[in-house]
């Protein structure tokens, strides 16, 4: 399977931003998926999950309320709305595809996932 993300752009504080991932040569119905991000200097950090159904997702704490991750398998795709973005935000963004299941913890760990997009650059300025 390979993943396309797309989506980022250069966006002012406050705004509001939505990334896609698109899946080619295989189907996303039985992978847990998940976008994670890295900012300059920093290391890959999770951003969110959503299960192969959508019907479980997880957020980490400081996305919570602002981002909503969703996915349509019909589509092979998967989404990331971001709202009320923050300087802070600023980061390559990254989607994930995971073979092995639904964990108790929400899927949060880069080491669990098989599939990676190129990533998606979100800058947001002041």
């Amino acid at each position: 399977v390979q993943l396309q993300a797309s989506g980022g752009g250069l966006v002012q504080a406050g705004d509001s931003l939505r990334l896609s991932c698109v899946a080619s040569g295989g189907t996303i119905k039985d992978l847990e998926m998940g976008w994670f991000r890295q900012a300059p200097g920093k290391e890959r950090e999770f951003v969110a999950a959503i299960s192969r159904t959508g019907s479980s997702t997880k957020y980490a704490d400081s996305m919570k309320g602002r981002f909503t991750i969703s996915r349509d398998n019909a589509k092979n795709t998967m989404y990331l709305q971001m709202s009320s973005l923050k300087p802070e935000d600023t980061a390559v963004y990254y989607c994930a595809a995971d073979r092995n299941g639904w964990t108790v913890l929400g899927n949060v760990h880069s080491e669990e996932y098989d599939y990676w997009g190129q990533g998606t650059l979100v800058t947001v300025s002041r």
